[in-house]
């Protein structure tokens, strides 16, 4: 059987979902499921990965990611290889943990974007305990099943808003959340003015339908299996995958954003030295703060990061990207000098642009 269309683009939006091998499970415990997170988290880092929302489930994940530059595959089988072999490490077993490759869907705009969202947030109520099994939301949508009681609406609500490994929580202001989820656009796709009334209006769009008990399937309106849009968007992506090698390439290439000696030089600016002073500088933030800044603004990988700076294995390269990461969340003055420093980099950019 040949292998599902592999589509990659510069920006793009999809669904991504993997199952356990054999349907079992691939989180044991909740030990499991936070070092997952802390991986899904790396990926910012380590490959520009924006992701926008995920679910844990026992058997499976699902994940709403966006690509700035084209590289699903590429991160995807980082992801997973890297939790198999702590799994494996951890549990003291050996073989596949994953049902094959990963599938994704393209979404091609806000609307699919916000309905697919939804329905992966609903997942820990999809259940038979709570009425919502395969069977009962067939019956549902056909309107032959039944209203739903108080204390069952009441069940479901309550799994929803307390199911910890999910971003639904985030979203709907249940819990602070974590650092590196990418919260535009969904966070307006509902509509309010202010923060509160835009989880006010996600909530009552993600909680209707557990109260109705009719959870629409956004994979039924899917076409030619790659996508949720139109069928001129599916076509488009079609002749994109066929593309040659070298326009692969150059839709690659329009990823890349900022350039490594602008990086080097605002960093120079706003330290007052210049990079070789102190880029060996032992503890001095400023090396790893060039690589952050060349893999979030530039676009670069690890191994091209590593050449520019002189040389670094890329490993280290992904190591110091991530350590830098950490820092930012823990001092408040780094995250003002990396802030002006951004600004100033996106308005350099903005000029060239206008020239």
């Amino acid at each position: 059987m040949a292998r599902a269309l592999r589509i990659q683009r510069p920006g793009g939006r999809y669904h991504v979902t993997a199952r356990g091998n054999e349907r079992k499970a691939i989180y044991r415990d909740d030990s499991d499921r936070a070092h997952f997170l802390e991986l899904l988290g790396e990926l910012t880092e380590r490959f520009g990965l924006r992701v926008h929302a995920y679910v844990l489930m026992d058997n499976h994940f699902h994940l709403l990611v966006e690509t700035p530059e084209a590289n699903l595959s590429r991160t995807m089988q980082w992801l997973n290889v890297s939790y198999s072999v702590w799994f494996n490490r951890r549990h003291d077993r050996v073989g596949h943990l994953f049902q094959g490759r990963f599938k994704s869907v393209v979404v091609e705009d806000d609307a699919g974007w916000q309905e697919v969202a939804r329905y992966v947030h609903l997942n820990p109520v999809r259940t038979t305990g709570l009425a919502l099994d395969k069977r009962q939301r067939a019956a549902s949508r056909l309107g032959l099943g039944q209203a739903p009681s108080a204390e069952v609406v009441a069940q479901r609500l309550r799994r929803l808003r307390e199911y910890p490994w999910s971003s639904y929580r985030t979203y709907g202001g249940y819990c602070g959340g974590v650092g590196w989820l990418w919260r535009e656009p969904l966070d307006r796709l509902c509509g309010g003015k202010t923060e509160r009334e835009r989880r006010a209006a996600l909530r009552e769009y993600t909680e209707q339908a557990v109260r109705q008990g009719s959870i629409e399937r956004p994979w039924d309106r899917l076409v030619a299996g790659i996508a949720l849009g139109t069928e001129a968007f599916a076509r488009r992506l079609r002749r994109q995958a066929r593309g040659n090698p070298r326009e692969q390439t150059s839709l690659r290439k329009l990823a890349h954003g900022v350039s490594w000696p602008r990086v080097v030089a605002a960093l120079e600016g706003a330290k007052g030295e210049k990079w070789g002073e102190f880029s060996q500088r032992h503890g001095d933030w400023g090396r790893d703060a060039a690589l952050w800044l060349g893999r979030k603004r530039g676009r670069y990988s690890l191994r091209e990061l590593g050449e520019l700076a002189g040389g670094m294995d890329y490993a280290a390269v992904g190591q110091a990207v991530s350590r830098f990461g950490k820092r930012l969340e823990q001092q408040h003055q780094l995250r003002q000098s990396l802030t002006d420093i951004e600004t100033q980099l996106s308005n350099v950019d903005s000029a060239e642009k206008a020239l």
